[in-house]
């Protein structure tokens, strides 16, 4: 018998403004139509002043662990995947923590960028098959309105803010590919591409927050290439093919990058969820929002193969391949 981490349950909370593609042409030379045409994305929702992090991670576990049937004191562990925390220190998760009146257990924060989330469900995969926890509450929460450059149209239309969270359980599974839950994972990084997506500025630099940065066509080369060689790599651990696999949850971060990852998998479109055109890019907690919009759509199915990915600044990319 071998224990996994399965899904329990699932669900995001998106801020309530929301920010059409029209809005930009307000202050910048772009619109709706060169918004969508080059990036898929038609709104996205922005945090309300005093609107923290830690706010919409807590908003989203409320729903996650309600979609579960479970109380807040059944979890052992909070793993919060973001790049823009509420404070230097302490963890944004701690933070969580106490919002939702947990008092037990331990809560930490992971920072991989857009590949954040991944890399929470790969240490939410170890704490529960090394038997340190049984629950682990994983989310990514981002509120990226808030190291947006407004002058830069390639990059400020891009991002929106939100959370989305799962619950994963220790489930006694068989051993095989037919078991519920994480499968494999498949986790990477090569700091000489820092450069090409990243915030000028941090508290040991240059004690400032700073403002994303990022070349573009750069990202989207190393995004195909490395989205799509994860995959299958993620696959082949868990002994599954590329033809077994019901649905992809891709970290949503441009609908051409989406659609050119799948194309060069041989996956069709419609295997693929899809959310950025109402969310844009909410870095860490892009995949786990698309997860729980896909949940609600009846998209993700009990026993249905699925593989999500996702890249960001480091870079930091990787994938997980479950059994939902």
């Amino acid at each position: 018998m071998v224990i996994r981490a399965r899904v329990a349950g699932v669900g995001h909370y998106l801020p309530e403004r929301v920010v059409p593609n029209d809005w930009f042409a307000t202050f910048l030379p772009t619109s709706d139509e060169w918004i969508r045409s080059r990036t898929g994305i038609e709104r996205r929702h922005f945090a309300a002043e005093g609107e923290h992090t830690s706010d919409l991670a807590a908003a989203a576990a409320r729903a996650t662990l309600e979609d579960a049937g479970m109380d807040v004191d059944a979890v052992d562990a909070i793993v919060v995947a973001t790049s823009t925390p509420d404070l230097t220190f302490p963890a944004t998760a701690t933070i969580v923590q106490q919002k939702l009146g947990m008092t037990r257990g331990f809560a930490f924060d992971v920072q991989a960028v857009c590949a954040g989330f991944i890399y929470a469900l790969a240490n939410a995969s170890a704490l529960i098959a090394s038997g340190q926890a049984e629950r682990v509450l994983v989310i990514g929460a981002e509120t990226f309105s808030r190291i947006l450059n407004w002058e830069d149209r390639t990059t400020c239309v891009l991002f929106g803010d939100g959370a989305g969270a799962v619950v994963m359980e220790a489930y006694e599974g068989e051993g095989t590919s037919a078991d519920r839950g994480i499968l494999a994972t498949d986790l990477h990084s090569d700091g000489r591409y820092r450069e090409i997506l990243q915030v000028s500025g941090g508290v040991s630099a240059s004690r400032t927050t700073g403002h994303l940065m990022m070349a573009g066509k750069e990202v989207f080369r190393h995004a195909v290439e490395k989205l799509s060689a994860s995959t299958l790599a993620v696959l082949d651990k868990a002994g599954v093919g590329i033809d077994e696999v019901d649905r992809v949850v891709p970290h949503q971060a441009n609908i051409r990058i989406i659609r050119r990852t799948a194309e060069k998998l041989n996956l069709p479109m419609d295997r693929v969820v899809v959310t950025v055109h109402d969310h844009g890019n909410t870095s860490a907690a892009s995949i786990p929002l698309a997860m729980s919009v896909a949940a609600a759509r009846g998209e993700l199915r009990r026993g249905e193969m699925v593989v999500t990915e996702a890249i960001g600044g480091g870079l930091a990319w990787g994938a997980v391949a479950l059994r939902w």
